[in-house]
C-alpha cells in the first residue's frame, strides 16, 4: 500500500488483474484477492470483536460486527472477492451463523495453497486432497458430537447463548435467548415425523423506535402497522371473527375493450347505481357469516366500508400478502380469492382480542392471545433506528441457531474446540498418505488452526503460548478444550457452557473447502466482451484495469 498524506482515511486496494490473466499469476490473484476478504473481517470474531464502521453511498452508517452484513455493504470488484462474498451470504442462507468463521476458514486454506502451487503441485491433486480431508473431517466431528434435548429450556438457551455472546446484544443476550426460542417454538411444526420451522415466513420482527430494549417481546399471534379503513369502526374486539380475503372490495372495471357510452344523465345515475350494486351484493355474502373484522390485501371501496361500519363491522385493508399469511396461520382463518367461494370453515376463530393501540406516531393492529398459534411478531423496542437494525440482524442469527438445533439435536465444543480437535486429528491421519496429496491434505489441518488463533488474538493474548497448551489437551484426546474469548486462556468448553449447533460447523467446513476448490480450479480470467462493441461499428475503449477495491 502506498504511503498516504497525514489526514488521509487509508482505502485497501487490491491490484487484481489487467485484461486477461492465466495460469499462475490467475490463481496468485485470487488467492490474494480471497486473503484480503478474509484479512478485513478477521477482527470480527469471537465475543472481543472489533466493530466495523460502514459509510453507504447515501451518507448513512452501519455499526456492526456480522460478517455477512459487513460484506454484504462493502464494494468490490475482483470475480474472486465477490466469490468470497457469497460464501457468507450461503452460509447465512443455510444456517444464519458463522458467517465469519467461514471467510477466514476459506481464505486461511487458500493462503496456505499458494507455497503448494509454487512447488509446481497440479491443482487437481490438491483439490483431491481436499476431498478426503473434508470427507475425515465430517467423520470425526460426528464422533466428537453429543446429542440434545431440544424440549428442555435452560439447554437451549445455553445453545442460543453462544451465537449472541459474540455480537452486540450480549449485554440482554437472556431476554434475545428467550425472544428466539419463544418465536421458534411457535412456528415449529411436525406433520407426519417432518419438521417444519419456517422462521422467514411466520416470524415477523417489528422495529419501534422508542421505549427500552427491555420491553421487546413475543406477541402470541400477529401485529400490524395498519389503522381502521373508517373512523367509526371498533378499534377493540374480543374473541373476532376474522374473515381474509385477497380480492377488492370495489366495483370490477371492464378489461381495456369494454366501452360503455354515457349520452344522458340517467345513464351515468344508473352505471353508478350499478357499481354500488355489485359492491352491495359482494358486502352482503361477507356479513352472512357474521364476521367482526374483514381483512383484505386489496382495496376496499367508500361503499364497503359505510356496509360494514352500518354492520358494525371494522375492516383493514391493503395488507400485506405476507402479513396475511401470518394472520392466516394464527388465527386459523383461510384466505379467499373469490367472495363467491367463502365457506363458514374459512372464518378464522381462533384469536382472542383484536385491539389497536398508538405507539409514537403511528397505529398497530394487534391480532393477540391467538389459540396454538403457528405465526407470531417480535415486537422490537430501542432508542433509535441503527441499533434496532442490529438487533434485528443478532436476532436473526439467534433464531436461526435454534432452528439448526431443531432440525439437527447435535452439538458439539465452540470456542475453537472443535477445529483445533479436527486440525490434531487431520495433522495424525495426514502421516498416513503416501505421495505427494499428503502436503494439500496437511494444509487443511493446519488452516483449521485459524480460528482458535483468531479469538486468542483478538483477545488481546499470546497466540503462540496458548494454542501450544491447547495443542497439548487435544493431543491427549480432551477434545472439548478451546479458548474462552473474555479472557484469550483455554478451557473446558463444557463447564464454560459454550456448545454450538453440530450444523453450523459441518456447513462452515463444506462451504469454506468447496469456495477454495472452486478458486484453485480457475486458471484463467478473462474480461467478457461489451454488447456495444460491435453496434456502433467502432469498439468501445478497453477496460483499463480489473482493479478491485475495497473501500470500508
Amino acid at each position: 500500500m502506498a504511503m498516504l498524506p497525514p489526514g488521509t482515511t487509508p482505502v485497501f486496494v487490491m491490484n487484481a488483474a489487467p485484461e486477461r490473466q492465466s495460469g499462475r499469476k490467475a490463481q496468485i490473484s485470487n488467492i490474494t484477492a480471497a486473503k484480503t476478504v478474509a484479512d478485513v473481517i478477521r477482527t470480527c470474531l469471537g465475543p472481543k470483536a472489533m466493530l466495523k464502521m460502514i459509510l453507504d453511498p447515501m451518507g448513512g452508517i452501519l455499526l456492526t460486527n456480522d460478517g455477512n452484513a459487513i460484506l454484504r455493504e462493502i464494494d468490490v470488484a475482483h470475480p474472486a472477492a465477490k466469490n468470497m462474498i457469497e460464501l457468507s451470504r450461503t452460509q447465512d442462507e443455510e444456517v444464519g451463523d458463522g458467517t465469519t468463521s467461514v471467510i477466514i476458514l476459506a481464505g486461511e486454506i487458500l493462503a496456505l495453497s499458494l507455497p503448494l502451487l509454487e512447488r509446481n503441485i497440479h491443482p487437481v491433486v490438491i483439490i483431491s486432497a481436499f476431498n478426503r480431508a473434508l470427507k475425515d473431517a465430517l467423520s470425526f466431528i460426528d464422533t466428537i458430537a453429543q446429542a440434545v434435548d431440544t424440549s428442555s429450556d435452560e439447554t437451549m438457551l445455553a445453545v442460543i447463548k453462544t451465537s449472541i455472546g459474540t455480537k452486540f446484544v450480549s449485554r440482554w443476550s437472556d431476554l434475545m435467548c428467550k425472544l428466539a426460542l419463544q418465536s421458534v417454538r411457535t412456528v415449529w411444526t411436525e406433520e407426519d415425523g417432518s419438521k417444519t420451522v419456517d422462521i422467514k415466513r411466520y416470524v415477523r420482527v417489528e422495529k419501534v423506535p422508542g421505549g427500552e430494549i427491555e420491553e421487546s417481546k413475543v406477541l402470541d399471534g400477529v401485529m400490524l402497522n395498519k389503522d381502521v379503513t373508517h373512523p367509526h369502526m371498533r378499534r377493540r374486539i374480543e374473541n373476532p371473527r376474522i374473515i381474509l380475503l385477497d380480492c377488492n372490495l370495489e366495483y370490477k372495471k371492464g378489461e381495456s375493450q369494454t366501452n360503455m357510452e354515457i349520452v344522458k344523465e340517467e345513464h351515468w345515475a344508473r352505471a353508478q347505481d350499478i357499481e354500488e350494486k355489485q359492491v352491495d351484493l359482494m358486502c352482503e355474502k361477507i356479513l352472512s357469516f357474521k364476521p367482526d373484522l374483514v381483512i383484505t390485501e386489496k382495496g376496499c371501496s367508500d361503499r364497503a366500508q359505510q356496509n360494514f361500519m352500518r354492520a358494525n363491522v371494522t375492516a383493514l385493508r391493503r395488507v400485506r400478502k405476507m402479513d396475511n399469511n401470518r394472520i392466516a396461520r394464527a388465527t386459523g382463518a383461510t384466505i379467499i380469492n373469490r367472495v363467491e367461494d367463502l365457506r363458514d370453515e374459512d372464518v378464522g376463530t381462533k384469536c382472542g382480542l383484536f385491539h389497536i393501540e398508538k405507539i409514537g406516531d403511528e397505529y398497530f393492529t394487534f391480532l393477540t392471545k391467538c389459540e396454538k398459534p403457528k405465526a407470531c411478531t417480535i415486537l422490537l423496542r430501542g432508542p433509535s433506528k441503527d441499533i434496532l437494525n442490529e438487533i434485528d440482524r443478532n436476532l436473526a442469527d439467534a433464531m436461526s441457531v435454534a432452528r439448526n438445533v431443531a432440525f439437527n439435536p447435535r452439538l458439539v465444543p465452540g470456542g475453537g474446540a472443535t477445529e483445533m480437535a479436527i486440525s490434531v486429528e487431520l495433522a495424525k491421519r495426514s502421516k498416513t498418505i503416501e505421495g505427494v496429496e499428503g502436503w494439500p491434505y496437511r494444509v487443511v489441518a493446519d488452516a483449521m488452526e485459524v480460528i482458535p488463533r483468531t479469538l486468542v488474538q483478538n483477545a488481546g493474548a499470546n497466540a503462540i503460548r496458548v494454542l501450544t497448551e491447547l495443542r497439548a489437551k487435544h493431543a491427549t484426546g480432551e477434545h472439548l478444550w478451546g479458548i474462552n474469548g473474555e479472557t484469550g486462556k483455554i478451557e473446558d468448553m463444557k463447564k464454560y457452557g459454550l456448545m454450538e449447533s453440530a450444523s453450523v460447523k459441518i456447513q462452515t467446513l463444506k462451504t469454506a473447502i468447496e469456495a477454495a476448490r472452486v478458486l484453485l480450479r480457475v486458471d484463467d480470467i478473462v474480461q467478457a466482451k461489451r454488447a456495444d462493441r460491435d453496434a456502433g461499428g467502432q469498439a468501445a475503449p478497453p477496460p483499463e484495469d480489473m482493479q478491485g477495491a475495497m473501500e470500508g
